[in-house]
């Protein structure tokens, strides 16, 4: 089983824990929109760190985002094996044939 789906699994199970004890709980118990902003602030400082912090500044906001997205996708109870599974629809495709696929 590889990183993503261990922590997919990890933030299903801790959804329902008590919020006290768990970061995801506490997350969920907040409601969609805290989890969406939160996966805005982690977009906005992996930019940053992108553009002026360290690799290892970068390398941590980035898996802060994956976190993140998984707990946005986990809300809207979407598996990460559907995002998974557009990027093979989209392999091999232009990035600008794809994105004017999308605004038809």
């Amino acid at each position: 089983m590889d990183t993503l789906t261990r922590l997919e699994r990890t933030i299903a199970q801790r959804r329902q824990a008590d919020p006290s004890q768990s970061y995801v709980a506490s997350l969920h118990a907040k409601g969609l929109p805290q989890i969406a902003r939160k996966l805005g602030e982690e977009g906005v400082e992996a930019a940053v760190a992108a553009l002026s912090g360290s690799s290892e500044e970068l390398v941590g906001e980035a898996a802060d985002i994956l976190f993140h997205l998984l707990v946005t996708l986990n809300a809207r109870d979407i598996p990460f094996a559907a995002v998974l599974a557009e990027l093979d629809r989209r392999d091999g495709v232009s990035g600008i044939a794809e994105k004017a696929s999308r605004s038809q």
